[in-house]
């Protein structure tokens, strides 16, 4: 029996999608056309009965394209306009995207101060779901446009797994542009070897997480590995697989073996609200 079998129960799905899975290596634009397949494979898991939460990177990149900066600008302030820019492009795209199959979305932008204040984490649990019991797709992202915090040192990876965790979720997927967790940077290290699945998130294995630093997006291994904590103590499996195949996704909740999975081992005492305070 295929190890992975279980994850077709998979009831509630948060997926993460990383600017490097949204766009044109070459240009930084978005690829239209993987976008269109993830809308029909998003749709279709939430035709399945399935309830999806996608949480997208991706703003700054659209916004600085649409202003012709090349690169990743380092003022903060900057960096807030092109996110005020991109974070409204990329919603249009989605909106019209998902209104093809007539698929209802909705926008929802958190910050790190929405899960510490008791009112606004309660609320956005609230609004979660609502959204999900009305067959919406929520699609997520920090509000970089504010939050200085999270657009200094903040990244969808945490994010995601901070969504899951919010709304009990029971699988996440982090689409990356790598195909899972090695035991060594694969760029580099010819022998580095793949990692299928991760039972239990050790010391050592934390020391895998190198980051590799990409011109679009802000989070390496690490903060996967960091991620994968939060999922897998709040009861969620998560897996790691590459978005250049943006079919993983289904491949994934079909059981298949693809990307790395790393198996949840919920903790009767975990406190998602404790756990960000303390890593602050």
């Amino acid at each position: 029996m295929n190890e992975r079998e279980y994850m077709k129960e998979k009831k509630r799905i948060v997926v993460k999608l990383g600017t490097s899975t949204l766009t044109h290596e070459e240009t930084g634009t978005l690829d239209l056309l993987k976008m269109e397949q993830l809308i029909r494979i998003l749709t279709d898991l939430n035709n399945q009965g399935k309830e999806v939460v996608v949480v997208s990177s991706g703003a700054i990149g659209v916004g600085r394209k649409a202003m012709g900066i090349k690169e990743r600008p380092k003022e903060l302030s900057v960096r807030q306009a092109c996110a005020a820019i991109g974070q409204a492009k990329l919603m249009m795209v989605y909106q019209k995207l998902f209104a093809e199959y007539s698929q209802l979305t909705a926008q929802v932008l958190m910050t790190k101060y929405t899960m510490l204040d008791d009112i606004s984490r309660r609320n956005a649990e609230n609004t979660f779901r609502e959204l999900l019991q009305m067959g919406v797709i929520p699609i997520v992202n920090e509000n970089d446009t504010v939050s200085t915090d999270e657009i200094e040192f903040g990244d969808n990876d945490t994010l995601s797994a901070i969504v899951a965790a919010l709304i009990g979720a029971d699988l996440l997927i982090l689409m990356s542009d790598i195909d899972g967790l090695y035991t060594d940077d694969p760029h580099t290290n010819k022998d580095a070897k793949f990692i299928h699945v991760v039972e239990k998130i050790t010391e050592s294995l934390e020391h895998m997480g190198k980051d590799t630093n990409g011109s679009l997006g802000t989070g390496g291994m690490a903060t996967k590995i960091s991620a994968a904590k939060i999922a897998v103590n709040s009861g969620a499996d998560m897996v790691i697989s590459n978005g250049k195949d943006i079919y993983n996704i289904a491949k994934v909740v079909n059981g298949e073996s693809v990307g790395t999975l790393f198996k949840a081992h919920k903790l009767e005492d975990f406190d998602l609200t404790d756990y960000i305070k303390t890593n602050r």
